[in-house]
């Protein structure tokens, strides 16, 4: 059974895009595809998500299985790989997805279970995209987002429109579970960055500077990165505990992964991950509420 919302109506012949996860950045991602004219479909847990799609035309489904089974295109944006698997299997939603169904997983998780997870759907006929994205919520609302891709070429280009709605860059890493690997090599250089900037705003603070004006020039100037443009905006004092939390996590998910694929990256993971559990006190070095 579904529910169709009041809205304009979506472009005649355009995919079907079946969407689960109205997080803090799926739902953004769900809105701006909506908003190119595809046909969204959605299922939610907790009625109180759909606030995020208020105005927008998309069809609502009860089960997994509803919104499986007319979908052309299945975009599942949550937050780990056990969360991916209940969704497909406790829910059913692999099982109700036709043959030739592209399923995308924009979470980051594991190489190895995208890789098994390709593998348990190609049975169904089903092909599977890993398909992270980096940008946050920010990237998501600016429909600005890098969406790293793994998987075949040949599903990418069909889903290519779907992507663009909410992405200011496609890149195509490679085969299955590439997509993965490029995101949580990008997660980890962040953390890694992160502190080289919380080296400087220690050492600057030593010397007496004025943080403010210090980051102001650095912003100006080559020193300028994304870890130090997130300091100075999306990063506060407010949210900076919630993300270190996150960073670890992703962290946990890079060293395991690595090691997995017979990397050594011990020195690698304690620096990075220096930088994820500084980054409060950083958010309080610049905001001038370090004691």
């Amino acid at each position: 059974m579904t529910t169709v919302t009041s809205g304009s109506t979506p472009n005649d012949g355009a995919l079907r895009v079946g969407w689960v996860g109205l997080g803090d950045q799926g739902a953004p991602m769900a809105r701006a595809i909506t908003e190119a004219g595809f046909e969204l479909h959605i299922w939610v847990r907790r009625d109180s998500s759909l606030a995020a799609l208020e105005g927008l035309p998309y069809i609502r489904h009860a089960t997994l299985a509803d919104l499986g089974a007319v979908s052309d295109v299945v975009g599942l944006c949550l937050r780990e790989d056990s969360d991916i698997e209940d969704v497909l299997t406790t829910g059913g939603l692999l099982d109700s997805m036709r043959p030739g169904t592209i399923l995308i997983n924009h979470g980051t998780g594991l190489p190895g279970y995208a890789s098994s997870l390709a593998d348990r759907a190609a049975r169904a006929g089903v092909v599977v995209l890993d398909a992270p994205v980096s940008g946050g919520r920010p990237g998501a609302e600016a429909k600005r987002l890098t969406t790293i891709v793994g998987g075949p070429e040949q599903a990418l280009d069909k889903v290519r429109p779907v992507l663009e709605s909410f992405s200011a860059t496609i890149a195509h890493m490679g085969p299955t579970g590439t997509g993965q690997t490029g995101k949580l090599i990008n997660n980890a250089l962040l953390m890694m960055n992160q502190r080289n900037v919380q080296d400087i705003l220690v050492l600057a603070r030593g010397l007496d500077l004025d943080l403010r004006a210090l980051m102001s020039l650095l912003l100006a100037g080559t020193a300028r990165s994304f870890a130090l443009e997130a300091l100075a905006g999306a990063v506060t004092t407010d949210n900076a505990e919630h993300l270190r939390t996150l960073q670890v996590i992703d962290m946990d998910i890079f060293t395991e992964a690595m090691t997995t694929l017979g990397q050594d990256v011990a020195e690698l993971d304690a620096y990075a991950r220096s930088g994820a559990q500084g980054l409060p006190m950083a958010a309080r070095l610049v905001t001038g509420d370090m004691a």
